[in-house]
């Protein structure tokens, strides 16, 4: 595994980026909003994915809530994964009793991607960028 990243969701995320660079400081990258592709229809104008780099060590993902999120199930982990192999098994031992809410596919950006809830209620988004 290469990196463990938070992913926060937040009601406005454009004014949440520049509220967490001021505190923490470092460089927001890599926005995207829903514009333009197909299955982010109705969510246009939302960001769908952002990170805020604070140094060589530590980045931050920040996303826009579509829906209503209960407290403490606003922050999921993202795995970034070495090799195709190491997600594939990832992804299947954490959907054992859970709930797949993103399917293990080839996305837009690149990746092998799918988001998980496991059995204990823990959301996990995995992601493999492929080479």
């Amino acid at each position: 595994m290469k990196n463990i990243i938070p992913e926060i969701y937040v009601i406005n995320c454009k004014e949440a980026l520049e509220f967490y660079k001021e505190a923490f400081g470092g460089e927001i990258k890599n926005v995207q909003t829903g514009a333009g592709k197909p299955m982010f229809k109705d969510f246009e104008d939302k960001i769908i994915h952002s990170e805020l780099h604070i140094n060589d060590y530590c980045t931050l993902y920040f996303v826009d809530m579509f829906e209503e999120i209960p407290k403490g199930k606003d922050i999921h982990i993202v795995l970034e994964f070495d090799s195709e192999e190491e997600i594939t098994k990832a992804y299947y031992a954490l959907s054992k009793g859970g709930n797949v809410k993103f399917e293990l596919q080839k996305t837009f950006w690149g990746a092998l991607h799918a988001v998980v809830t496991d059995c204990h209620g823990n959301t996990w988004g995995l992601n493999y960028t492929v080479q």
